[in-house]
């Protein structure tokens, strides 16, 4: 029985949000025209797309493209639901006029992601138990709104440098927030940079709540290295902590049969972030697309 779930692409394999000098000069159509080519179904955003509803569809119909999903930058750990309910109109406007079905929810709120100097050890957390509830609720509240306003489900990304990092952090999260409102987007690489020896355990923990995976590979010895010299995120990026399912450490089949096994019906895409002059945007962009996509036929060929 055919497997439901389509693959797409993070245009970070191209170009990079935190780090514009990674591939800053690379047009959008280039990476447009190279992902359909190896066979992506559709693209998450990144800051070449157009910003607005009808533009960003016009420009993915050139390519025959879906819109996947899009980053949005939450502020709910230190700020107030009624402004983010105000601050998110544009984008999730943006996200439904494209038919998008999840959002991508980063926490950004005293986030150390994005500063190159600062070690992602330094990264916030929660005081105690009242401030994790008070954060729950507010999520649980701003979920309950994607939904009942634009259809779209809340993906929660655990991330590097945020308030919600470690395989214990997921665990609080999951506990105290809401299934139907609060959704997780499991990031492979980032569970294990944050600390799950074993990222197929902490998915199968949690594998019920997730509405969104984003396929991301590691290098071991690199985030070891990371870890032992307190880099920050970026430094690691640089370096080469992360790569493309195929390339890396992490057991794709073991990942990909938990998921189908547990019904899981949606995207999965390849996220990899990357210096382009090191590793070659269509060269591992095809090396994710290849490992996935033989992986999946496999699946549904059972």
């Amino acid at each position: 029985m055919t497997w439901n779930v389509r693959i797409g692409i993070n245009p970070l394999s191209w170009m990079n949000d935190d780090l514009p000098s990674l591939g800053g000069e690379t047009p959008l159509e280039k990476a447009l025209a190279e992902g359909k080519e190896i066979g992506y179904e559709g693209f998450e955003l990144g800051n070449k797309f157009p910003k607005d509803g009808p533009g960003l569809k016009a420009k993915l119909d050139e390519f025959g493209l879906a819109c996947v999903s899009g980053w949005y930058s939450g502020f709910l750990a230190e700020g107030t639901l009624e402004d983010e309910i105000e601050r998110c109109h544009d984008h999730m406007a943006k996200l439904q006029y494209n038919g998008v079905k999840v959002v991508v929810y980063g926490e950004c709120a005293g986030t150390v992601q994005g500063q190159m100097d600062t070690p992602v050890s330094r990264r916030p957390k929660f005081a105690d138990e009242a401030a994790w509830q008070g954060y729950a609720q507010r999520l649980n509240a701003f979920g309950e709104h994607l939904l009942a306003r634009y259809g779209i489900q809340l993906a929660y990304h655990h991330h590097m440098g945020a308030y919600v990092e470690s395989p214990e952090d997921v665990d609080k999260l999951m506990a105290l927030t809401n299934p139907a409102y609060v959704g997780l987007l499991f990031d492979t690489g980032h569970a294990y940079f944050g600390g799950a020896a074993d990222p197929v355990a902490l998915l199968k923990k949690h594998v019920t709540r997730v509405v969104h995976v984003h396929c991301k590979d590691v290098r071991t010895a690199v985030i070891a290295t990371a870890r032992n010299d307190a880099w920050s995120f970026l430094k690691g990026v640089l370096a080469g902590t992360f790569t493309v399912p195929g390339d890396g450490a992490l057991n794709y089949d073991e990942v990909l049969s938990t998921l189908h096994a547990a019904g899981y019906q949606g995207w999965l895409v390849v996220e990899a972030e990357q210096d382009p002059a090191v590793a070659p945007s269509y060269e591992y962009a095809q090396k994710g697309y290849r490992t996935l996509r033989a992986i999946v036929d496999r699946l549904s060929a059972q």
